[in-house]
């Protein structure tokens, strides 16, 4: 006759392949949404902004753009694509209510955050910060934009990895402020990068510059101080990035800002923010 613990470990066994497939998934819309991210960085980028027009859900007044230019394309493309992370979020997250309570609070989280992060975007079109503007307000509303797609892929992160992994019995405060100051920089390399897009378009933003300067020396600073947490927790993976991501900010500034490497530069970032974020849940390596 079986035991209890017996049965216990049956059906702990039994949810594996679920669990695992659940995990596969959840890294998958993870690395969706880090496209999204870029794609929308290119939007940006490109000017395109503006290719629909001032009309959100709708392009340029209809459904499907007909005859559009590159703007357009560029832009409804970047729309399709959120409303592809969107239904993929949502599998995610009624998947998970057959897991455990830590699973499914990150799942709702990142759905909350994803339903943010599209009014953010609709925002955008709706308040008209995009293509040349260079208003104050553009630059305060991109931050918070930043600011939420970190936290979005903080959310994710955390869905995969905890589906197999126990947490943390507590989060290192030395991590929580890496986080922070990793945001911060993310926040002033995004202003930087439409400092640079609009100088590129011709667009005088003077306040945009003094901003932009400011970046390179955030970015030394929060770079040491992450480097120093990440040493000290074992982390070299982290280490390894933010010298890469140095690297390539040294070479964005170089290269006068080509938009190719923007994006380069952009997706280190998104890369070194998941590593990060998974160096804070791992236990305590010290």
């Amino acid at each position: 006759m079986s035991t209890t613990g017996e049965l216990d470990a049956r059906l702990v066994q039994a949810s594996m392949p679920a669990r695992s497939l659940f995990t596969r998934f959840a890294w998958g819309v993870l690395g969706y949404n880090i496209l999204v991210v870029l794609w929308g960085a290119y939007v940006r980028a490109s000017g395109s902004g503006a290719g629909c027009g001032s009309h959100w859900p709708l392009c340029n007044g209809e459904v499907i753009p007909r005859a559009p230019q590159l703007a357009t394309l560029i832009e409804f493309t970047h729309r399709i694509m959120s409303g592809i992370s969107l239904a993929a979020v949502a599998v995610l997250w009624v998947w998970s209510r057959r897991f455990d309570p830590r699973v499914r609070i990150a799942a709702t989280l990142s759905a909350m955050l994803l339903v943010v992060e599209a009014l953010l975007g609709a925002g955008l079109v709706l308040f008209e910060y995009v293509a040349h503007n260079a208003s104050v307000g553009r630059a305060f509303y991109l931050s918070a934009h930043l600011a939420n797609t970190q936290l979005l892929l903080a959310a994710l992160t955390a869905t995969a990895w905890l589906a197999q992994h126990d947490p943390p019995k507590r989060m290192a405060t030395a991590c929580k402020i890496a986080l922070l100051v990793a945001i911060g920089v993310s926040v002033t390399g995004a202003i930087a990068a439409l400092g640079d897009t609009l100088l590129a378009a011709g667009v005088a933003a003077q306040f945009l510059v003094r901003l932009r300067v400011l970046h390179p020396f955030l970015a030394i600073a929060g770079g040491g101080y992450i480097t120093l947490v990440a040493m000290k927790r074992r982390g070299f993976a982290v280490v390894v990035l933010v010298l890469l991501q140095l690297a390539a900010g040294a070479a964005n500034i170089a290269l006068l800002a080509p938009v190719w490497m923007q994006l380069f530069h952009l997706l280190l970032a998104d890369i070194l923010w998941v590593a990060l974020v998974l160096l804070t849940l791992q236990p305590d390596r010290i």
